[in-house]
């Protein structure tokens, strides 16, 4: 059996001897582009076999098979001066007038990702590791895709490029509680390295049992991203899990005018974790209705995302606490989520969840389109016991969701989990930042060991006191 694993540590290490290569991001973009064009040729191979009239959009002399596969193939200087001066260059030129979506893909792969290895030698070294593992076997391919999740674990690390990546319990849970059906088109408009869609995908392919399941399966995902990298790894993930023209767009989402996404446009569910923390591109903000307008990146996705989802449709979305407070067009935003949407429940997640890259306070956000908010169910979630924090050593596990699960379906009021109605939103500015009420009953009254240790405190001080007055009478 091969060992996916040592294979990948084998190309890390070889690669940190590169010089053209500077930290994580650029290791991994570097792995991406040549991972993503094994797996588009073993795909290629499987389709030729699958139909005689099958021709891929790379030019023969450009496909893996043709200068990768053979260990003593091309190396040194000619094999850099063929993926510097003809690889990219032709690939990122690459004609699509075909209309072939597959063609696209690759020209926008290409036009967004860099070769930055110096040594041909070292890159021969890593191309004849790759080949090593067969994407067409399923069990390797299996195998790869728990490594390629911790590949973009890895991100997390690698500078700012970790807002790509949402731990896997939270992509998981999510899916899980908004539950997409086989049939239904699932969006994700900051899709990053393609972490929901994939949840979803294998949350719909239990029930996929036919040939015609398996093509409504595959036109049932959609994304978009904005950055090349992400972009990327997105694509090469959904071919992994068998999607074979992945429907992943490159570009911004925001850039889109409001009012040009029509019924045709809309879908059943939108599963996201838009980019929250920073500030919109210039401009991009005049594409909302003016009562809206901000350039806090996660207000307007999350107003997109209403105008995405089709009346009846379900979202499960991760939002800061910033979004959930705060006057003016926020405070308009979150009217126009309650009047237009039943935001069913907020769940509350501890600050550390998406360490190391965020310490801000996050929640997730689940509502429905098309019916006005009556009242809402708060779910704080706890760190598990004796844990301080999450970090990248001890990330949040999906476990931790059980007792959430058992609760969501019979919901009650608890310690964790408490409900308001719109009334009292309204009458707080539509302020959804609420507090856990019975936490504050909890803080208000001290525990036994703390009274016990004023009463001490407080014995000790009379004492002090009292020896103080003796001393004083006795002179």
């Amino acid at each position: 059996m091969v060992n996916i694993s040592g294979i990948i540590k084998s190309i890390q290490n070889i690669m940190r001897q590169d010089k053209g290569l500077n930290g994580d991001a650029q290791r991994i973009e570097q792995l991406g582009w040549m991972i993503f064009l094994k797996i588009f040729d073993d795909k290629d191979l499987e389709m030729e076999l699958l139909d005689d009239s099958y021709i891929s959009p790379i030019p023969t002399d450009l496909q893996w098979r043709n200068w990768a596969s053979d260990d003593e193939g091309i190396t040194g200087d000619e094999l850099l001066e063929f993926i510097d001066n003809r690889l990219f260059v032709e690939l990122k030129n690459l004609s699509t007038a075909s209309t072939s979506r597959r063609a696209l893909l690759i020209k926008e792969v290409f036009e967004g990702n860099n070769n930055y290895m110096k040594s041909g030698t070292l890159l021969r070294q890593v191309i004849n590791k790759l080949n090593q593992i067969d994407f067409n076997s399923s069990e390797d391919k299996h195998l790869f895709g728990e490594i390629y999740e911790t590949i973009l674990k890895e991100l997390q690390s690698a500078g700012n490029s970790g807002e790509f990546y949402t731990p896997r319990a939270i992509t998981e849970f999510i899916t899980q509680m908004v539950a997409p059906k086989l049939g239904e088109i699932v969006f994700d408009p900051a899709c990053g390295t393609g972490g929901f869609l994939t949840s979803a995908l294998k949350f719909m392919q239990t029930n996929v049992t036919s040939v015609e399941d398996r093509k409504t399966l595959q036109n049932s995902i959609r994304g978009i991203e904005l950055k090349p990298l992400p972009h990327m790894l997105a694509l090469t993930n959904l071919i992994l899990h068998d999607i074979e023209v992945p429907n992943i767009a490159y570009d911004d989402a925001l850039s889109r005018e409001l009012t040009s996404i029509r019924e045709r446009d809309r879908v059943d569910v939108i599963l996201a974790n838009p980019p929250f923390g920073g500030t919109v591109a210039d401009g991009m903000e005049s594409n909302f209705p003016k009562n809206y307008r901000t350039k806090e990146s996660a207000d307007l996705f999350l107003i997109l995302i209403m105008q995405y989802l089709k009346n009846g449709g379900r979202a499960g979305i991760v939002l800061p606490d910033g979004s959930l407070t705060g006057d003016g067009v926020k405070a308009r935003i979150r009217e126009k989520l309650l009047t237009e949407c039943n935001l069913h429940t907020i769940v509350r997640l501890p600050n550390s969840v998406f360490q190391p890259y965020a310490s801000v306070a996050t929640n997730l956000l689940f509502f429905t389109k098309g019916t006005a908010t009556k009242e809402i169910w708060y779910y704080e979630h706890k760190l598990p016991d004796g844990q301080k924090s999450y970090s990248k050593t001890k990330p949040i596990k999906i476990s931790e969701f059980d007792e959430l699960k058992r609760w969501w379906s019979n919901r009650q009021e608890n310690k964790q989990a408490w409900r308001v109605d719109i009334e009292s939103v309204k009458k707080s500015g539509w302020n959804l930042d609420i507090k856990n009420p019975y936490r504050e009953k909890e803080e208000e009254l001290p525990s036994s060991s703390e009274l016990l240790e004023k009463l001490y405190k407080s014995f000790s001080r009379s004492e002090e006191l009292l020896g103080k007055l003796k001393e004083e009478l006795a002179k």
